[in-house]
């Protein structure tokens, strides 16, 4: 009876063992895979916040040449007046 107590203890631990390494294994590659996700969110980001800046400063270049056909125009109605 002795050596089937030993021999359950061993099994015991072996599957203890065993399971608690493939949840350290399973959860060193979660982490490696979020680790991966936050660094595409991060450019995924960074174009967003570039994106946003070039949309403003296309609409100030656009307003600026707004202003300018308006000034030629005017020049021009000014010219044919003289």
């Amino acid at each position: 009876m002795t050596e089937e107590l030993i021999i359950a203890l061993l099994a015991l631990i072996g599957t203890l063992g065993g399971s608690f390494m493939g949840v350290i294994t399973a959860n060193k590659l979660v982490n490696y895979r979020i680790e991966q996700l936050e660094k595409k969110v991060d450019k995924h980001n960074s174009v967003i916040e570039r994106t946003y800046k070039l949309e403003k400063r296309l609409s100030l270049v656009e307003e600026i040449m707004e202003r300018n056909e308006n000034t030629i125009e005017e020049l021009r109605e000014y010219h044919k007046g003289c």
